[in-house]
């Protein structure tokens, strides 16, 4: 009978610790940073299950201003769903050569053209001077921070960056930090649903993903603006 108890405690322990690590793998795969790889083009970190992308330097800005760009994401369209008020202060948060920043300014009564490459800023500044836009502000951000004033901006749009952010749940935090109350998050993402779109990847998002990221942070989604004809348009807002 002893024999029996003590086998019957230890298979309990046993059972007990083999559920506890697999439900603490699962919480680190759902609300955390993980190693997983790395893969073609990953870092070999996850979030939320998700193999963090290869950051475009500087040296690709040529993809950036890419001639046909406008005709294979027309983000005019993107903008005009958008709905941006002549008052709204925005922050283009992955902001490159400023692609997205100088055509939102027209809009808008300022932009915050956030980046944590000077090699980028500095071409985003040149254009600004050369196009004599006074309305864009450069600013240098980091892995983990906008460097943006609390409370500061009305809307944070991330056009093609926010899956190469290696620390997005810092990120996000600073993004919400900087937004007013009712502010808000729009993240545009090549489709991941879509494995016909020619992008690594690493480089696209499924609407579900994006969702579950954001709204780890505080932001409640309102809706995916289907408006382009392969990224996902995915508006978030911080409460009010």
């Amino acid at each position: 009978m002893a024999r029996r108890s003590t086998f019957r405690l230890l298979f309990s322990m046993v059972l007990v610790c083999t559920l506890w690590m697999t439900s603490s793998a699962a919480w680190a795969v759902t609300a955390g940073y993980e190693d997983c790889g790395p893969a073609f083009d990953g870092i070999g970190k996850c979030y939320f299950g998700r193999e963090i992308a290869q950051v475009m330097t500087y040296e690709g800005a040529g993809w950036l201003d890419r001639s046909g760009r406008d005709n294979e994401e027309q983000p005019d369209k993107a903008i005009a769903a958008l709905k941006f008020k002549p008052q709204d202060v925005v922050a283009d948060v992955g902001a490159g050569i400023g692609y997205m920043t100088f055509k939102i300014a027209p809009q808008v009564a300022k932009v915050y053209a956030v980046d944590l490459q000077p090699e980028m800023l500095k071409m985003l500044g040149d254009r600004q001077r050369a196009a004599e836009i006074e309305n864009v502000e450069l600013v240098q951000g980091s892995e983990t921070a906008t460097n943006l004033a609390a409370g500061s901006i009305d809307w944070a749009i991330m056009v093609d960056a926010y899956h190469e952010f290696t620390q997005p749940k810092e990120m996000m935090e600073s993004i919400y930090a900087a937004l007013k109350p009712g502010g808000k998050v729009v993240l545009v993402e090549y489709k991941g649903e879509n494995p016909l779109i020619a992008i690594k990847p690493h480089h696209k998002m499924t609407q579900t993903q994006a969702r579950a990221e954001v709204s780890a942070a505080g932001f409640k989604f309102v809706e995916n603006k289907k408006v382009l004809p392969q990224q996902h348009v995915l508006v978030f807002q911080k409460p009010a």
